[in-house]
């Protein structure tokens, strides 16, 4: 009986960790849907990281919106994903009403995504900062370095588009 429990048994424990690390690449957007971003059907995926609390973020939010004019058509999809805590008794809490109001205000023409405190940005992207961009190549992975630390005197596009036309033209 033993022989045949522990196979059933750690068979069982992988198929939880398989489920629990694909798990790991999905996120809720602020209007409900949920978002895998593993499955994106070998498109390139840009991920522009920050937080509706964060003045930097609004600068983020305009660079995103230009890389979204210019890769318009292409297969390159976008996402911003904010960090905000949904605990309400966190400092950085924002409720998905402010997160909206965040969005509208800042003219943000893509999905928004929750990841609550980042967790899973740091955890998957081992992303240590805020507002950055996240480029996955069409197999999911993080392609590049984080394009992080935003100094708003500085037109992040042209890097950020230069890594996005290399794995393009792969």
């Amino acid at each position: 009986m033993k022989t045949i429990l522990r196979p059933l048994v750690f068979t069982g424990l992988l198929l939880l960790f398989a489920a629990g690390a694909s798990a790991q690449s999905i996120l809720s957007s602020v209007d409900g849907k949920r978002v895998d971003l593993d499955a994106q059907d070998g498109k390139i995926v840009v991920l522009a990281v920050g937080a509706a609390w964060l003045p930097l973020s609004e600068k983020q939010a305009g660079f995103t919106n230009a890389l979204v004019k210019k890769y318009q058509g292409r297969p390159v999809v976008f996402y911003f994903v904010v960090t905000d805590s949904t605990n309400t008794r966190s400092k950085n809490f924002a409720s998905d009403d402010d997160v909206k109001d965040f969005s509208v205000r800042n003219k943000i023409s893509v999905p928004v995504l929750r990841d609550s405190d980042g967790v899973m940005m740091k955890r998957k992207y081992k992303l240590e900062q805020v507002p950055s961009f996240v480029i996955l190549d069409r197999a999911g992975n993080a392609s590049t370095e984080t394009f992080g630390g935003l100094d708003p005197k500085f037109d992040l596009t042209g890097p950020i588009s230069q890594a996005i036309d290399r794995l393009l033209s792969q």
